[in-house]
């Protein structure tokens, strides 16, 4: 997962990862444990999907409650919702580790720039998803990418903070952890949504978009993604677009 060495002369770096469309494809199993949990919980069944690109397990909770015709009424019904929601999804989810990998994709070149960048001295990596924690263990897990990330600096969608808010408490916790100087400077969140652009902009972090997920080149660089990568499968690109 990377090690910081102490010469003063390593360059020290976080990388933060999204997990799902940036590193692995689940979207058909996930879609099924979703749609399960959310009939068993809710009382009706999952009509509409919901909005996920980017966005946190309870956002996308909410947005499929608007969008199946049940009220987000003020008296605090629909959040009293959430926690069984997220208990009884991650139950589902489990169920299925083995559909993971057969019926989900770990994303070319993947596992090369994990295991690259694992390599260079002064830099670690975690995550920063939308996924609830024990969601992101089991993705990462499935495919083998859990042994080069840190998540004990990580953000999960279970976290009470928005994602902008997120990427400056995993800087601190690094900073924390490994007892180095990082900055903002040093941080880097390598995502495929526009919104997770936003959410670097809003921690002042630089975002290496990747157009692996449902925005394109175009839109990541738009919002401010620099630079953009078509997809993961050139590790010298990676490792050269994030150590930049």
């Amino acid at each position: 997962m990377g090690v910081f060495p102490r010469e003063l002369t390593v360059n020290y770096r976080l990388v933060l990862w999204n997990i799902d469309l940036t590193l692995l494809d689940v979207a058909k199993v996930a879609r099924g444990a979703y749609a399960e949990a959310f009939a068993a919980v809710v009382g009706r069944p999952l009509v509409q999907l919901p909005q996920m690109a980017g966005q946190t397990e309870p956002e996308i909770f909410f947005d499929a409650l608007g969008r199946n015709g049940v009220s987000l009424r003020a008296d605090g019904e629909s959040e009293r919702l959430l926690a069984p929601f997220g208990a009884e999804y991650a139950t589902r989810l489990a169920v299925r580790r083995d559909q993971l990998t057969t019926q989900g994709t770990l994303l070319a070149g993947a596992t090369e720039a994990l295991q690259a960048l694992a390599g260079i001295g002064g830099v670690v990596q975690s995550v920063l998803t939308g996924s609830s924690r024990p969601n992101a263990a089991l993705k990462l897990r499935a495919f083998g990418l859990d042994r080069y990330l840190d998540p004990d600096i990580g953000g999960f969608g279970s976290d009470v903070y928005p994602k902008g808010t997120q990427i400056m408490r995993s800087l601190d916790l690094a900073k924390e952890k490994y007892r180095v100087p990082l900055t903002t400077a040093d941080v880097v969140y390598v995502a495929d949504s526009i919104r997770d652009v936003a959410a670097a902009k809003v921690a002042r972090v630089r975002c290496v978009g990747v157009a692996s997920g449902r925005s394109t080149s175009a839109e990541l660089r738009d919002a401010g993604a620099d630079p953009v990568l078509d997809d993961l499968t050139s590790t010298t690109r990676v490792v050269a677009a994030i150590t930049q």
